[in-house]
């Protein structure tokens, strides 16, 4: 079939609906355009600067007929800054948004057309809220500079406040900054691969106000430390931690294999609720503290613990959802692949005084198999896994166990569905409800949690 627009020509389309990452999707002739900036509802005209076999892309040029739901992005770097794509959308916009896209992903995905989805769970205020900064180093007319790359680039847009981000964090990122200008520091320039410091990265506990600064060179050597050091203590007195990374690899990923605690605590604490966490430089802690209440919570409610339950968490991470469960169950096994991560939930259990927790590093399709052999049977198994979902193997080790219930927690509709599919085949399961949490306001992210339930 004939491509029906070309590269380069002017259309002007209907915007239907929006992509994962906030492009409106237009259609010319029922072949679909993503041109970024553009909201469902709206007309526009439109130049196509690529074209694909079942796609193009497109560069908004006017609105002709413009969405109710349009608004003004107060970010002055909107539509340039790659971190945000929403704030063009109504906050009301962006809730509705994100339930449909949940919806279209069971639909399309995971065949399931007949499934509650909630409308989502947002937050009073949407702004200001990531505990947790990551802020690439570079330099400019002989200066540092520190900020977010542009989209689809490695532009360094130099930025001094974030709207997204705890205003906390933005101020030690400055500054840390600014310290290390004064002593010299040369900025890591992944062309040449050249320089020393790659990325700043900052925590915050937003129950605590304690604050960690991780300094990410490319080797261990960083020029004037002592001195680095003493600045950040003094300008800065909420920090109790101060963290070099080494990461000497040709590389995007930020983090190398190398920690060392350079001043201070290996933690900063902070708590969701009434349970306390220890979160050291590498432990994955949820950014957004107060929607990770209302996660959270929906995990526990339902999850209907009476107290007499076994429970596994599979991917339990740091231990946070185990140990929310572990308040009104029997007893709670976390599983996770990495150790130190089992390491700081085990302390983390100690610190929250809980006896009804035991957790174990390795795979959760063998760990949980092997607990079976043991005569440990769960009443709930919960899972919170990473983008690409729950492996083949664990999906196929919970339709073994059996549970009563199985509570999903996660961060992909996509991968979401394809697992509930998996989950649903056989007809032992249904899924009850799926609840989407809006954990990263103006972006076009989406958590969900959902709820499958025995059928017998």
């Amino acid at each position: 079939m004939a491509i029906p627009v070309e590269k380069n020509k002017f259309y002007t389309a209907e915007v239907h609906d929006l992509t994962h990452d906030g492009a409106g999707v237009a259609k010319v002739e029922g072949f679909p355009i993503f041109v970024p900036n553009a909201l469902p509802g709206e007309t526009v005209s439109l130049k196509i600067i690529k074209t694909k076999k079942n796609y193009a892309f497109g560069r908004l040029m006017e609105i002709v007929e413009q969405s109710p739901d349009r608004v003004d992005a107060p970010c002055p770097v909107f539509g340039e800054c790659g971190g945000c794509q929403l704030q063009h959308l109504s906050y009301e916009g962006q809730l509705r948004y994100k339930q449909s896209q949940v919806k279209e992903a069971l639909s399309r995905i995971g065949g399931l057309n007949d499934i509650t989805v909630q409308p989502t769970l947002g937050m009073e205020d949407p702004w200001a809220y990531r505990n947790k900064a990551q802020v690439p180093v570079g330099e400019r007319n002989g200066s540092l500079i520190a900020g977010f790359y542009k989209q689809r680039s490695h532009d360094l847009i130099d930025l001094d406040v974030c709207m997204i981000q705890d205003q906390s964090n933005d101020a030690l990122v400055q500054g840390v900054r600014g310290i290390a200008e004064a002593y010299g520091i040369r900025a890591y320039d992944e062309a040449t691969h050249k320089g020393t410091l790659r990325h700043i990265l900052v925590r915050n506990g937003r129950q605590s106000s304690e604050q960690m600064v991780v300094l990410v060179t490319k080797s261990r050597t960083l020029p004037n430390k002592a001195n680095i050091i003493r600045d950040i203590q003094e300008q800065f007195p909420q920090v109790v931690s101060i963290v070099q990374n080494v990461n000497p690899k040709r590389t995007n990923v930020i983090l190398g294999s190398h920690t060392e605690v350079i001043w201070g605590k290996e933690t900063i604490r902070d708590s969701i609720d009434d349970v306390d966490f220890d979160i050291s430089a590498q432990s994955f802690y949820q950014v957004n503290p107060v929607q990770t209440d209302v996660l959270y919570g929906k995990a526990l409610e339902y999850a209907e613990l009476t107290g007499n339950e076994t429970v596994i968490d599979a991917y339990c991470g740091i231990g946070t959802i185990s140990l929310f469960l572990a308040r009104q169950a029997k007893h709670v096994y976390g599983v996770e692949i990495v150790p130190e991560a089992i390491e700081d939930a085990k302390k983390n259990a100690v610190l929250n005084g809980f006896s009804n927790t035991t957790f174990e590093a390795g795979a959760a399709e063998e760990v949980i198999p092997a607990w079976a052999k043991q005569g440990i049977h769960a009443d709930v198994i919960v899972v919170d896994p990473p983008r690409k979902g729950c492996d083949d193997a664990l999906l196929k080790t919970m339709l073994d166990m059996s549970p009563k219930r199985i509570v999903y927690v996660s961060c992909n509709p996509a991968t979401l569905a394809r697992d509930l599919a998996v989950l649903t085949e056989g007809g032992a399961y249904e899924v009850k409800d799926v609840q989407p949490v809006d954990m990263f306001p103006q972006t076009g992210h989406v958590e969900c949690c959902s709820l499958l339930v025995r059928k017998d």
